[in-house]
């Protein structure tokens, strides 16, 4: 198997340096380049197309968040691992939006850096225990907030409304001056939007959010 290709993002000479002779140690791992900043990062990443990239998170002019994203939109395939001395939940979070496979405090030993590099090149992801712990929280607090109301249309509302009245495709059509695959077309974008099976179900998280003025009938389906 070849190597994998490296490239090391951080402002710090000496760190940089470090991680090279490191890496360089291996037979499995191959430094392509260095880099002192986010700007430098993309350049070098267009040049030598690495694998995997080790980028630190605060650096001069663009930062690591920045360039993560940057070098994505140039290299698509790389695999990006924040390697930083940040524990700052919008600096992990931040990354993680942006693209980055990986995140690790720079206290990591040795061994441990080494076996994240392959298991990002194998596709996995790798985070700090302490930093997956913060990042589950945080799932599980936006999935536990309310939602936000449905962006429905005014004609996809006034479909909706005259189908938890009762009405057929047929009536909404005649009523609304549309054609039958017109409202259908509305009725199947609402459920879609409210992530409703049906038009009963549709109508009742309308009238939850405050698109209904009144609440579907009982056993309207």
């Amino acid at each position: 198997m070849p190597p994998i290709r490296v490239l090391v993002v951080d402002d710090h000479r000496l760190f940089r340096e470090g991680l090279r002779r490191i890496l360089a140690s291996h037979d499995d791992m191959e430094v392509v380049g260095l880099a002192a900043d986010g700007q430098e990062a993309v350049e070098q990443a267009r040049l030598h197309r690495p694998d995997v990239i080790l980028m630190d998170v605060k650096m001069p002019g663009t930062d690591g968040v920045a360039a993560t994203r940057a070098v994505r939109e140039v290299v698509p395939d790389v695999r990006v691992v924040m390697l930083t001395v940040s524990e700052r939940d919008e600096d992990l979070f931040g990354a993680i939006k942006a693209g980055a496979r990986g995140y690790l405090l720079k206290s990591v030993h040795e061994e441990q850096l080494l076996e994240a590099i392959r298991q990002v090149h194998r596709g996995e992801a790798v985070l700090s225990p302490q930093l997956a712990a913060r990042l589950l929280q945080e799932m599980v607090r936006k999935d536990a907030a309310p939602q936000e109301p449905s962006a429905l249309t005014e004609r996809e509302v006034e479909v909706l409304r005259l189908a938890s009245e009762g009405l057929t495709n047929r009536e909404i059509a005649e009523r609304l001056h549309l054609s039958v695959h017109t409202v259908k077309t509305h009725l199947r974008h609402a459920l879609d939007k409210l992530h409703a099976r049906n038009r009963a179900e549709a109508a009742t998280k309308a009238w939850r959010q405050g698109h209904l003025t009144a609440p579907p009938p009982q056993g309207q389906k």
